[in-house]
């Protein structure tokens, strides 16, 4: 019998300092949390900083074999929305050029690397490396996050979706209405003609107007922005906010203007065969973007060529579900619930779902 293990590919995936760039740099270093984020803006526009390896990571079942780097980017969420295209561009082709020295053959776009580059679109040229988004992985984890949410509620739920039109957001619309977990799906966004085609396709209602979120009990985040976009007045009594993005648009200090509000952290899951070493990304050790999960599966696979690029196909979120439940031994699955890094109780989440419940009847696809 051949034991030879099946060839594997290797990884990068790129991450900013996020809201407050000091903060972030702090898990570099502690002194690097005592400048002032303005400064470290100011420097990280003025200095020609080049991308740096911030983790390496490793799959406990080949502990002597590196997986994947975590590349750092000398960029802040302002300078990746902003107007400077030709610097954002260039440091990203500095980091792609450090992955590929490094032996990379999957690029994941961690944050907003990925729509400053239209979701991957922009870098197609790149063709030495694969490049995926890893938006079919977040969405399949948005849903089942979605569905467990519901399954802890005394009747379905009004769920809304907030940038619904976007690159995660119509998946996850599309993924939910299968499900069949929600008592109505309302679409928000930024563009009506999207909207109300999805709509159309769903059954749902749609609105470009934030208040459109005060009816439902579960709101969706989904957004791409520098800062927070869900505030107070957004919100019904009593609702579920599940904040999907990185940086987040969900700010601590709604939680403290609505104390009736849950705010959960989204888009993670749970990789405990995955181990990093350096640097800190904001995460348990034994918990990744799902996003950087994404990179990590195709890496496993030894996928070559591009990955999710743009909106993933429900065919896209189906495969890469099919790649977690393959290399399942490693422990891919929904992590369990936190609020803003911290552990919290969530009927239905952190308990198996009611028998019969909507969510106990996820179609294939989904991140169990």
């Amino acid at each position: 019998m051949d034991t030879t293990p099946a060839p594997r590919g290797r990884f990068a995936f790129l991450i900013h300092p996020r809201t407050d760039p000091s903060e972030d740099l702090a898990l570099i270093h502690p002194a690097l949390g005592l400048i002032p984020g303005r400064l470290c803006e100011a420097a990280m526009r003025r200095l020609p900083l080049k991308p740096w390896v911030h983790a390496t990571i490793t799959a406990t079942d080949r502990p002597d074999e590196v997986l994947g780097d975590v590349i750092g980017l000398p960029l802040t969420p302002s300078m990746l929305l902003g107007q400077d295209r030709a610097m954002v561009a260039r440091r990203i082709d500095q980091a792609i050029d450090l992955a590929v020295s490094r032996g990379a053959s999957v690029l994941g776009l961690g944050a907003l690397t990925a729509p400053a580059t239209a979701g991957g679109a922009k870098l197609r040229r790149r063709t030495e490396i694969g490049v995926t988004n890893g938006n079919a992985y977040t969405a399949a984890a948005t849903a089942a996050a979605v569905g467990r949410i519901a399954a802890g509620m005394t009747r379905p739920p009004i769920v809304a979706l907030v940038g619904a039109n976007g690159s995660v957001g119509t998946a996850v619309a599309r993924v939910i209405g299968q499900m069949g977990v929600a008592r109505e799906l309302v679409l928000v966004g930024r563009t009506p003609a999207a909207l109300a085609a999805l709509a159309m396709d769903l059954d749902a209602t749609w609105s470009t107007d934030m208040a459109a979120c005060r009816r439902a009990d579960l709101v969706v985040l989904m957004t791409s922005a520098a800062g927070a976009v869900l505030t107070a007045e957004h919100l019904g009594v009593g609702a579920v906010v599940l904040d999907d993005t990185q940086p987040r648009n969900t700010s601590p200090d709604l939680a403290t203007e609505r104390p009736d509000v849950v705010i959960l952290d989204g888009g993670v899951v749970s990789t405990p065969g995955l181990t990093r070493t350096g640097f800190g990304i904001g995460l348990a050790g034994s918990s990744s973007f799902a996003c950087l999960a994404e990179s990590s599966l195709l890496a496993l696979a030894d996928h070559r060529g591009h990955g999710t690029i743009g909106r993933p196909s429900l065919d896209q979120v189906a495969r890469v579900q099919e790649l977690s439940e393959r290399f399942g031994h490693l422990g891919f699955g929904l992590a369990q619930p936190t609020s803003f890094g911290e552990p919290v109780s969530v009927p239905g989440w952190t308990a198996p779902p009611r028998r019969g419940s909507a969510s106990s009847q996820v179609p294939d696809g989904v991140v169990a």
